[in-house]
């Protein structure tokens, strides 16, 4: 008989017999495995993770007591145990679950998350705000062990250390990066030190050498460093958090017992909790990395399903990195995190002195890229557009004010798709557009990914290159990169009728809309604008002899985007012309297949034609 059909809640879960507990943490693995393999999404993170939400629900009382996620990576076993059962193979989907938490969707997601490092933060907030209404209930932040490699995690701890509001951290330590060192020892110091007359005469022996002066402060800092002989948390304890563990997190019996232990100790408590990525899934333990996030796959081989032969836009960076550094050793590459991701991988493989991971810390890699900008290297960071707005004020105060030659490679602008709203890259253009020096360009195809990059190294200025996800458009690519003119337009295709001015990764689908248009004996010319900054302007006048009508199209949301900076530049000059403008309306994008968000965000080149033929009847 399964267990996991009978959980509707935690209620549910907390009358299930504990000998029962196995059994049903292998059964949310066998669910999470296989709606992974149809509907991709962060699996090693989530089958890791499985024993501790399952003991966190069953020991703790949710939804009253309150836990928050970091990143949300970890948390489809939490779907599955807190009534999205019958949901959960929609996962990702159009109108289906989210996958990460979020608090429209469920009330035991007590904080929506998609970047990381945010968890102590909220989770000291919500700690804070129930010590005013003078409640009683628990707060939990579970931490995955990368996300401590973020600031904004320390600046958390240190005010928790502060404030002394309860408070309960698991780190989440997937052997990754931290420690390996569990067992025995680890358990039995954590139920040891939880214990209330031991915490008791602690404090009672600090405050009693306290009284000596020198010689007693002397000699709790002896005792301190002893512990630490035995007890890894030296850090947290500097940080005011009692530091337990470490535990094995997918043992589900050790970690009830733990969590009882450590659950009424008071003020913040740091429980440092060891699993295995990928747990239970043997493609997914020996490749941890390739099973972070995973598109379609073969359950029995871990094999990929569906993929395209085309090239990426990732993959056109990439290569085109390469073939530039290979050149040029001044080219230093920085990412947070993310090599795979991003690409740079093989340029970690093939320059591993000139490549540098600084963790999640987005802000220190704007800054590091500037002082090595400042001293003669030639560095290009390469980030999500969505953690890109992490470091806003390091790109306009450290590099742009500077006008120091950085090259910021914006991976994933635009739509992403199943990720959904934490993850779409729809605002860069219309956060960096306003920074002085800065100079902003979007390649349209794979092929062109290559020279605008190549302009970018020699334009010795800060460069933002912004690229899509996913595959491009079947283009040739050229042998060798080669300069662009910065700020110059390229047409297409000339018309009588109307001009589109395409950015990006919508100029192909602007071409195709304007050869339907064709068909319905509209003549619509299109401009590939290559440059939000600085815009074309000769190429725009040149369009307004053929036509008044312009049509500007974008994967960005329009307010203070690449249209408006159309509209502004028209406004100003006084021009006789009537502007449509196409791009994401002012909402937070939902998640589902990228193909959809385009059509049902009107910028897909069927409804780039609709849209159009629609304002020239007007």
């Amino acid at each position: 008989m399964k267990v996991l059909p009978s959980i509707h809640s935690p209620k549910d879960l907390r009358l299930i017999k504990k000998e029962h507990l196995p059994t049903l943490c292998e059964e949310l693995r066998q669910t999470i495995i296989e709606t992974a393999s149809k509907n991709g999404g962060h699996l090693g993170s989530s089958l890791g993770a499985v024993e501790i939400i399952t003991a966190l629900h069953y020991v703790f009382n949710t939804p009253e007591d309150k836990i928050v996620y970091d990143t949300g990576h970890q948390a489809y076993a939490h779907k599955l145990l807190t009534g999205r059962q019958a949901e959960f193979a929609t996962i990702r989907t159009k109108n289906g679950l989210s996958g990460f938490p979020k608090r429209h969707e469920s009330e035991y997601d007590t904080f929506g998350v998609g970047h990381a490092s945010t968890a102590i933060s909220a989770a000291l907030g919500m700690a804070v705000a129930r010590d005013q209404k003078k409640e009683n209930s628990k707060v939990i932040a579970v931490v995955g062990d990368g996300c401590m490699t973020g600031g904004m995690a320390y600046e958390a701890m240190q005010n928790a250390g502060l404030l002394r509001s309860d408070l309960l951290v698991i780190l989440n330590d997937n052997q990754m990066f931290i420690s390996q060192r569990v067992g025995a020892l680890g358990k039995a110091l954590t139920k040891l030190l939880a214990a209330k007359y031991v915490q008791l005469a602690e404090e009672k022996a600090a405050n009693f050498l306290k009284r000596f002066d020198e010689l007693g402060n002397n000699a709790a800092k002896l005792a301190k460093r002893a512990r630490a002989i035995l007890f890894p948390g030296t850090l947290f304890e500097e940080m005011g958090f009692r530091y337990f563990g470490p535990v094995n997190g997918n043992d589900i019996n050790e970690m009830i017992e733990v969590l009882q232990s450590v659950k009424d100790v008071k003020g913040p408590v740091m429980l440092h909790v060891v699993t295995k990525k990928g747990k239970g899934y043997k493609p997914a333990e020996e490749k941890p990395t390739k099973f972070h996030g995973v598109g379609l796959f073969d359950v029995e081989t871990g094999d990929s399903l569906g993929k395209s032969n085309a090239v990426t836009f990732t993959k056109a960076f990439s290569d085109a990195l390469l073939k530039l550094a290979e050149k040029d050793n001044r080219i230093t590459a920085i990412t947070a995190a993310m090599p795979e991701g991003t690409g740079l991988d093989a340029f970690r493989d093939k320059f591993p002195s000139r490549y540098f991971d600084v963790g999640i810390a987005e802000e220190h890699a704007a800054t590091f890229a500037a002082g090595m900008a400042a001293n003669g290297s030639k560095p290009i960071v390469a980030l999500y557009s969505t953690f890109a707005q992490r470091c806003y004020d390091q790109i306009l105060h450290d590099v742009a004010l500077q006008n120091l030659p950085v090259v910021f490679a914006l991976d994933r602008a635009g739509i992403v798709g199943e990720d959904g709203p934490t993850h779409h890259g729809v605002f860069d253009i219309s956060f960096l557009r306003s920074i002085p020096n800065l100079i902003i360009a979007a390649p349209a195809d794979e092929n062109e990914v290559q020279h605008l990059l190549k302009t970018a190294f020699d334009a010795n200025a800060p460069f933002v290159l912004r690229y899509p996800r996913g595959a491009g458009f079947g283009v040739t690519v050229d042998e060798t990169p080669s300069d662009v003119e910065i700020g110059k337009g390229v047409w297409l295709k000339k018309g009588k009728d109307a001009t589109i001015l395409a950015i990006g990764n919508r100029v192909h689908p602007a071409l195709q809309a304007a050869e339907k248009l064709a068909e319905k004996g509209i003549d619509c010319g299109v401009i590939n604008m290559r440059f939000v900054k600085p815009l074309d302007v000769k190429i725009i006048g040149e369009a307004l002899k053929h036509s008044p009508r312009l049509v500007t199209v974008e994967d960005n949301v329009l307010a203070g985007g690449f249209g408006s900076a159309v509209a502004e530049y028209l406004s100003d000059k006084h021009a006789d012309y009537n502007l449509l403008r196409l791009g994401i309306g002012d909402e937070f994008v939902e998640h589902a297949k990228a193909a959809q968000l385009y059509d049902c965000t009107g910028i897909s080149a069927e409804q780039i034609e609709k849209h159009i033929s629609k304002w020239l009847k007007k």
